[in-house]
């Protein structure tokens, strides 16, 4: 298919997906498919545009605001594809379509958005909106769909609207520019070694990097990559400080080391026209338009969060980091403790306290089983059950498809889960959706998948995970269930179309089940015997649930405070790295901990404007999930059928079509404080 070939967007299987199950028919898709069917839904989406805005008639909810959320049903599709694979399984043609189509998409909303007479017909609606007798998620969309407008530029003047879009498709370019350097620096990488390089490594650390060395054609070595599955377990076991040291310098330098993949330029732009658009808007500065929408509402808001927690964190941090100089010394080493040592001495210091490593868990935490217990949770909480759907095509063989079922063994959803490493997949764990589930219209059903990037085991081995990435897996199945369970009306308040800092709330909250010790008791089998964790273990385990808290909030609170240091002042840096430096000096930021994500590779902020000043959100969900837990845990059972379906209703269920905090007082009966979060953490 070529962009001269007409395309009917009716039946092209990019925006008709006659696959099984209503899936796209992925076997029908090749990557040279994609651009003319983004030029025919663009210029579709267009005339539907133009036609809601020139109708004569009167603006109704229905000829007006209903026609708008419905519009653009061919374009999302085919977006929906396409991010998919950027994402998850990209190359250099889905590579080029993206840094040609994300400023084009810019400009295509940004025009939406700007559209005088549209908005006319908005602003009539939002004028008369106590008078149209609309329902409580009715008003709510109206109302944001107003605001929405209106903070992307429909009351600036003609110049104001130009300059803004040129801003909007410029950052949208970087966007793509920044991730798409992230992974070829992560991909380009590897640390070949010899089995005579591999001292203190467990044999599941062996077994992955031997499966990445065979990946990239060096059969019968080990490779340490810059994925966090194997980058993380080598710096906490190798014996070899040399090699920690190179695995830990080559992590922090992602898109930092010069060439065409260094993000410092993209980085400095950035967070030039991020400041300059929120001037242009009216705002101070580029947090507070970010945050004008949030629970937050407020810069002042976040830092009174994460001040408390950064300085509690660092106080525990600076006790950890003597202990570990203490078994440093004991070891042997006459070396002044380094960042590249945080994680190897950590471990024995777990080892000392509670008897136990993070090596013993592993063969009783299977992938198989970890999944088994996301599902049973579910099942046991809210009533649905996932049946898997071998032999239907995804885009790529390693993706996993299950129909999603309630009690009365109605359909539900499906979901699609890709669990492994690879190349051609960026790093982290991520969920998202084909499809979204809403009632307007014809209706839909929610087609949601999740991201890993866990390390493929051998050939008929099993995969083990540590428990940080059992809790990533429950996290971001956590996610899938706001986007399977919604029961909203309109598409734009469906699942997790929900404010920054509530939309983790029912992911990390779901967490908390993970280590429900009935949980354990049923998934957490031994990959060889079957026999279930031995319990002096698991207690071991829960009682050093805390460890390391220092650590973990150390690098997490420093890249939220930098992301709003950056964002909270009215100008940019033109140094943003040097700004950087200067930012973790002045919170005497400890030398052996490093930033979870520094700036040349924080793809939350950088990859596009998700996260940016909103990297604390986490950090805010979590004083929400603490306390929604001790809610079951007060019951004295941690699924205790009352408040599972006040959870959800309130929380899982209702997508964005409330205020969040009015949707949390209403499952909690107030608002929490911090106190539940620090005590989780073991910062109190």
């Amino acid at each position: 298919m070529s962009s001269e070939i007409a395309v009917d967007l009716k039946s092209n299987p990019l925006t008709l997906w006659n696959g099984p199950l209503g899936l796209p028919d992925f076997s029908r898709i090749g990557d040279g498919d994609f651009a003319p069917v983004f030029e025919a839904a663009l210029k579709a989406h267009e005339a539907e545009i133009g036609a809601i805005a020139g109708n004569p008639d009167k603006p109704t909810v229905e000829n007006t605001l209903a026609a708008l959320e419905l519009s653009g049903d061919a374009l999302d599709r085919v977006s929906a594809i396409f991010w998919c694979r950027a994402g998850a399984h990209t190359n250099k043609t889905i590579q080029a379509l993206e840094r040609d189509i994300s400023p084009k998409m810019a400009r295509h909303y940004s025009a939406i958005s700007m559209n005088a007479k549209l908005f006319a017909r908005i602003d009539g609606l939002y004028r008369r909106r106590d008078t149209l007798g609309l329902d409580a998620e009715t008003l709510r969309v109206l109302e944001r769909t107003w605001k929405g407008f209106v903070r992307a530029g429909a009351k600036l003047d003609d110049e104001g609207k130009k300059r803004l879009a040129s801003i909007n498709e410029e950052l949208a370019g970087l966007g793509a520019h920044f991730g798409q350097n992230v992974l070829a620096d992560e991909a380009d990488w590897a640390l070949f070694l010899d089995a005579d390089a591999l001292a203190g490594l467990p044999e599941f650390v062996k077994s992955a990097m031997a499966q990445a060395a065979e990946a990239r054609g060096q059969k019968g070595r080990y490779a340490v990559t810059l994925s966090r599955s194997i980058y993380e377990p080598f710096t906490t076991f190798s014996e070899r400080r040399d090699l920690r040291e190179k695995a830990y310098r080559a992590f922090i330098m992602r898109g930092e080391n010069g060439g065409d993949t260094d993000n410092s330029g993209i980085v400095a732009k950035t967070l030039a026209l991020r400041a300059e658009k929120a001037r242009l808007l009216g705002y101070e500065n580029y947090a507070a338009l970010k945050l004008d929408d949030t629970m937050a509402k407020t810069p002042s808001a976040v830092m009174a969060l994460l001040e408390p927690v950064w300085d509690k964190a660092r106080e525990k941090a600076a006790a950890d980091e003597a202990e570990l100089q203490r078994i440093a010394a004991a070891s042997g080493s006459n070396d002044k403790l380094a960042a590249w040592d945080w994680r190897f001495y950590q471990e024995k210091l777990r080892a000392e306290k509670y008897a136990f490593d993070e090596a013993e868990l592993k063969p009783y935490l299977q992938l198989e089983r970890v999944i088994d217990a996301c599902f049973d949770v579910a099942n046991r909480l809210f009533g649905v059950s996932f049946v898997e759907k071998k032999g239907i095509p995804a885009w790529h063989p390693d993706v996993r498809l299950f129909e999603v079922k309630n009690a009365d063994g109605s359909h539900r959803a499906l979901f699609l889960a890709d669990y492994f490493a690879r190349s051609s997949k960026r790093s982290g764990a991520w969920m998202s959706s084909l499809q979204s589930g809403y009632k307007l219209g014809k209706g839909s059903s929610p087609i949601i998948y999740n991201i890993m990037n866990f390390a493929k085991p051998a050939e008929g081995e099993p995969a083990l995970l540590s428990l940080d990435e059992a809790r990533t897996l429950f996290h971001e199945f956590g996610h899938a269930l706001h986007g399977m369970l919604t029961e909203v009306t309109w598409p734009s308040v469906s699942g997790t179309s929900v404010s920054r800092d509530f939309v983790e709330l029912p992911s990390q909250l779901y967490e908390h089940w993970l280590t429900v010790p009935q949980v354990l008791e049923k998934h957490a089998l031994h990959f060889k015997t079957g026999e279930p964790m031995p319990k002096a273990l698991l207690d071991k385990m829960l009682a050093a649930k805390t460890f390391g808290a220092g650590f973990a909030t150390v690098e997490f609170a420093a890249s939220a405070l930098v992301d709003m240091a950056y964002h909270a002042r009215a100008d940019a840096p033109s140094q943003p790295l040097a700004f950087e430096a200067e930012t973790l000096k002045a919170l005497h930021m400890p030398d052996t901990i490093a930033m979870r994500h520094r700036t040349p590779h924080f793809q939350h902020v950088f990859s596009g404007e998700g996260y940016s000043a909103g990297y604390y959100s986490y950090m805010w969900s979590e004083v929400l999930d603490a306390d929604a837990f001790s809610a079951f845990e007060e019951t004295g059972n941690a699924f205790d059928p009352a408040m599972a379906e006040r959870l959800r209703k309130y929380i899982y269920s209702a997508g964005g079509s409330a205020d969040p905090e009015e949707l949390y007082t209403h499952f909690r009966g107030k608002m929490p404080t911090a106190d539940a979060m620090m005590e989780k953490r073991g910062l109190v």
